[in-house]
């Protein structure tokens, strides 16, 4: 039972995390950036309390009450906007039906955050057809909600927040202890930032990914032993780290030694954006790299060989994974007319000692989630 209104179009970006990786779960800061690559929606009311979803990205149609939101374990892409409307509707807002057809060109598997898009354009459509006003904040944490709580992802909440927050020419710098953010400017000056896909994912990401939330959580606790003030490792600088070294044991502090300065590197990366510094943060970017290979080894070879060839280019000032890790993209700083250059001459080696075909993105800073306006 459709109502005569027009279709109305929304839109939310992917995103790549700049610098600070693996700090968000340990209090501490990070820096991401919307692209340009995104998700959009078709949104068009119904009178009734049905939802029909379709997407051009993936087979089958999900349909369903609002009344009755279940997840599936056939069309496993619905389940992402389903949890963001239970989540809406846990929370006491009383959406309307809707039918919604879904596309997008975030690639797929290459760590850009399709998952959060889906779920912020998803809000932002179910909301303003529903004549419900949250701010972006809101927003976002209800998003976290349901990526953590229905779909069963222990997510963070950069994601969610670049994605709805997102601003052309910027980066965001968010504290992921308060919530509190800023827009840092972005002026690339004849420099790009690719995004280069490793095109593989190793297994042992997720099992990993938890055992070093699991050290981190170890160090906090021994050091909060000692120093009873220490809640998370944003509490701890170098220098009291240090102190508890042996206490820690060496995979600990490795662990705890790449948030702290990892922490702090996003702190030195927002002054030199600020400066207009593009050589200091593209040292800053190649720093934070080494930092995830060797203390937090979260890398793998063909991330490293990314980061290895791209820094042998004249015209790179820096190179770091983004992401999780085990796979997934490199971002690099990339003069303008090397960028060419850039992407063949490190497809050309990657591909030689990989047996891999690496794919490229460009990615200018996005604005955040927003309807668009047809004219048609």
């Amino acid at each position: 039972m459709l109502q005569r209104d027009k279709k109305r179009f929304f839109r939310a970006p992917g995103r790549v995390n700049l610098i600070g990786e693996h700090t968000d779960y340990n209090q501490g800061l990070v820096m991401p950036i919307a692209i340009e690559q995104e998700i959009r929606v078709s949104a068009l009311s119904r009178t009734d309390r049905m939802v029909v979803m379709s997407s051009k990205n993936f087979s089958g149609k999900c349909s369903f009450s609002l009344d009755n939101i279940e997840p599936s374990e056939k069309e496993l892409w619905g389940n992402y906007p389903k949890g963001v409307m239970k989540v809406l509707q846990d929370a006491g807002y009383r959406l309307s039906g809707v039918e919604l057809e879904f596309d997008g060109n975030i690639p797929a598997g290459a760590g850009m955050s399709s998952s959060a898009a889906l779920e912020i354009v998803t809000a932002l459509a179910m909301l303003t057809l529903s004549g419900i006003v949250l701010n972006r904040v809101e927003i976002s944490l209800l998003c976290q909600q349901a990526e953590n709580e229905f779909v069963g992802v222990n997510c963070g909440i950069m994601d969610q927040f670049i994605s709805a927050m997102g601003k052309r020419d910027h980066a965001l710098l968010i504290d992921c202890r308060d919530l509190s953010h800023r827009q840092v400017p972005l002026i690339l000056s004849g420099y790009k930032i690719i995004a280069c896909n490793s095109r593989v994912k190793h297994s042992l990401v997720s099992s990993e990914y938890n055992k070093r939330r699991e050290e981190c959580i170890a160090g906090v606790k021994k050091i909060a032993e000692k120093v009873p003030a220490v809640s998370s490792l944003r509490d701890v600088d170098e220098k009291i780290l240090e102190q508890y070294k042996e206490m820690l044991g060496s995979i600990i502090f490795k662990r705890c030694r790449h948030v702290i300065t990892e922490i702090d590197r996003v702190r030195q990366a927002a002054i030199a954006l600020d400066n207009g510094d593009l050589l200091q943060f593209g040292k800053l970017m190649s720093d934070s790299h080494i930092s995830l290979k060797n203390d937090y080894e979260v890398s793998c070879p063909e991330l490293d060989i990314l980061v290895e060839r791209a820094l042998e280019i004249e015209g790179v000032l820096g190179s770091r994974m983004t992401g999780g890790g085990f796979g997934g993209c490199t971002i690099s700083l990339v003069r303008e007319e090397r960028a060419d250059t850039f992407c063949r001459q490190v497809a050309a080696k990657y591909t030689a000692e990989t047996g891999i075909t690496p794919e490229f993105y460009f990615c200018h800073p996005a604005d955040g989630a927003g309807e668009l306006v047809r004219r048609d």
